[in-house]
């Protein structure tokens, strides 16, 4: 479950109103609030004709202890009421088994609230609460006009995105020489940065997870159209690293001493992008496989706040180091996801399309995934285990990123440097027209 039972006790209010500040149905918040009043009121009356039938069956010991007959009427009549209780009992529970099911599917339908510092509202209220660097200009002082990267790309032969759409279909983009090589010299360099200077740990995870672990990071029932299935096998083809990476602490206690958990991964993401026909259509935007790399933190509570700040920080480290001008944004509750609690998108500016980017989500879900996917942490030894925090960010995903240098390093006589981060990646500092 997402919620925990007492929350839904005590907070129902707020949920509803969670679920309406980010545009959801708050129904199930409803739903769930009677079933659960139903559970208590059914426990109630199965742990009463329990504890009941107990004592009828003490009763039926005594009687014939002390000398009545076993099959008479006495010890029968108390037999009989014993059966009765019993079939009672029995329809309890399997009533109460229905109800427990249907109650648990509910609650993973009731969205993270917001924190309450987040704005209300739609993308229009999102809040600019930095920037880095000044945004390149579409006209350049000659008068010639930044290209788009897609004909940029194309030029170079770094792009062949007709030869993806025969391959396989529109949004699977191939990237071939010098566009292959800027690929893994991107994905080297932030795994890199990531590990050797912010401490985190590699991953390399499967790029299928089951069924289990979609749902413990909230991509199950809430994004199950946006998915690729592997139906034979019902398995997923990962949208983001985050699913496997999270799940590793799957149904596990960490010590106090392990923590913080830091872990950054870099995969191959598959999203459907269902209900997305006709927007970013041209070029590498909105595309069906893209790859990135991903940090994902297990937090104590009290530090998860501090710790979305740290995270944040470490993707602007790697735009810093690109030289690719970006702005921070704070999420408004429309605009942020079901299963986050708070959001920062990281936008780098396109010179070529004149369009701000998201390259980085960096999102705080409080204890709402590790509730799900029960991952707990213990304070101290021997002390009762405690719900902990997960946060995740992208650090960076790349098609976007990659648009962006195509765009921001692009020459008038279309030839492109080299951001100078990733020249001994690559090997070179310029890329000819």
């Amino acid at each position: 479950m997402s919620v925990g039972l007492q929350r839904l006790r005590d907070d129902a209010a707020r949920l509803r109103q969670g679920a309406l500040d980010k545009g959801e149905d708050p129904a199930p918040v409803d739903a769930a609030v009677a079933l659960d009043e139903r559970r208590r009121r059914l426990l109630g009356e199965s742990d009463g004709l329990k504890a009941e039938r107990n004592a009828v069956s003490k009763q039926v010991g005594e009687a014939i202890k002390a000398g009545a007959d076993p099959r008479g009427p006495e010890a029968a009549a108390l037999r009989e009421r014993s059966t009765v209780m019993g079939a009672r009992i029995e329809a309890l529970d399997a009533e109460l088994a229905t109800i427990e099911a249907d109650l648990g599917e509910l609650l993973l339908r009731i969205p993270n609230p917001a924190d309450p510092d987040v704005p209300v509202g739609g993308e229009e209220d999102s809040v600019i609460v930095r920037t880095w660097g000044d945004p390149t200009p579409h006209v350049r002082p000659d008068g010639s006009e930044v290209r788009p990267h897609w004909e940029a790309g194309e030029a170079l032969g770094m792009l062949a995105l007709d030869a993806g759409a025969k391959v396989t279909g529109s949004g699977f983009p191939i990237y071939r020489g010098a566009g292959a090589a800027l690929q893994r010299a991107l994905i080297d360099f932030m795994i890199g940065i990531h590990t050797r200077e912010h401490g985190m740990t590699e991953i390399w995870p499967p790029a299928l997870v089951n069924t289990a672990s979609a749902r413990g990071t909230g991509q199950l029932p809430d994004k199950e159209d946006l998915m690729y299935v592997v139906t034979r096998d019902e398995l997923y083809l990962v949208p983001t690293a985050e699913v496997p990476v999270t799940n590793i602490h799957r149904d596990e206690i960490v010590e106090a001493a392990a923590m913080p958990i830091r872990y950054v991964a870099y995969s191959p993401c598959f999203r459907r992008e269902a209900g997305a026909a006709g927007k970013d259509t041209r070029g590498i935007l909105r595309v069906h496989q893209f790859d990135k790399v991903e940090m994902v933190c297990f937090e104590r509570p009290a530090d998860s706040n501090a710790t979305l700040e740290w995270l944040t920080a470490r993707a602007e480290v790697v735009l810093q180091r690109l030289g690719l001008p970006y702005r921070v944004k704070l999420m408004a509750t429309g605009d942020m996801g079901f299963v986050q609690a708070k959001k920062y998108d990281l936008e780098v500016w396109a010179p070529g399309v004149e369009r701000w980017l998201e390259v980085s989500s960096v999102s705080n879900f409080r204890d709402y995934q590790a509730r799900r996917m029960n991952i707990r942490w213990r304070p101290e030894p021997g002390a009762k285990p405690e719900i902990l925090h997960t946060l995740n960010g992208s650090g960076l995903a790349l098609a976007r990123t990659v648009a962006a240098i195509l765009e921001v390093y692009q020459r008038a006589d279309g030839s492109l440097r080299i951001p100078e981060a990733l020249r001994a990646h690559m090997g070179m500092e310029s890329i000819p027209a």
